[in-house]
């Protein structure tokens, strides 16, 4: 059973994710949220798997709420689900550690694909959210650390051919499962791969493996 918790500051909005969600075996909608604020409370208290949040609430912004979420470790997947397809707010929702983002004119078989991923540990961006992350992190857009123009430049770590080719799946948001089926290999070896690599370029998350990436010309 995957249990959700919604934050919406419009009832209307809230009420139709709910008759939609509750149509489906093994969904359960378990609280909802109206503000920010009262989203981390629920979250707190009830434990959800999934955050489905939206980004313009009262008291806190749906980013703020994903942010604290990140900086605190609490332990839930969380979906930005939000009218605005703006680079701004893509980027802004990825940095503060977003599971996922997706549009509010998304179909029903989509946004229940997004959720199923999510739940599970994935992450999932709508088509042209993907295209502003790869133009922003990976092209190396949102630092403002320059390339390193010569790419015969000596390197600080040294990565494996397997490694570069997780590397490279992951600069393409493949979670662990699909780099898993891509190489043929097990979901557990690809986790080691991808904590091995990450812990050679001394990264923590997507963007700064990314920008590091772009760096040292390995994108």
């Amino acid at each position: 059973m995957i249990n959700v918790v919604l934050a919406d500051d419009h009832v209307l909005v809230r009420d139709g994710i709910k008759a939609l969600l509750e149509d489906q075996v093994g969904i359960a909608v378990i609280d909802e949220a109206s503000n920010g604020k009262e989203a981390l409370e629920v979250i707190k208290r009830q434990k959800p798997h999934v955050l489905i949040v939206d980004i313009r609430m009262p008291e806190m912004t749906g980013i703020e709420v994903v942010r604290e979420i990140t900086k605190n470790n609490i332990d839930v997947n969380t979906l930005v689900l939000s009218m605005h397809d703006s680079e701004e707010y893509v980027v802004q929702a990825i940095q503060a550690g977003a599971d996922g983002y997706l549009l509010k004119g998304a179909s029903k078989e989509e946004f229940l694909k997004a959720l199923s991923k999510i739940s599970e540990g994935g992450k999932y961006f709508t088509g042209d959210v993907s295209a502003i992350i790869m133009n922003n992190f990976v092209n190396g857009n949102v630092s403002k650390e320059e390339p390193v123009e010569n790419k015969e430049v000596e390197l600080p770590f040294h990565l494996t051919k397997r490694e570069k080719q997780i590397l490279e799946l992951v600069l393409q948001l493949k979670n662990n499962k699909d780099i898993a089926e891509e190489l043929n290999i097990s979901k557990r070896t690809a986790e080691v791969h991808r904590f091995n690599l990450m812990k050679k370029m001394d990264v923590k998350n997507l963007m700064e493996l990314s920008n590091k990436a772009k760096k040292y010309a390995l994108n």
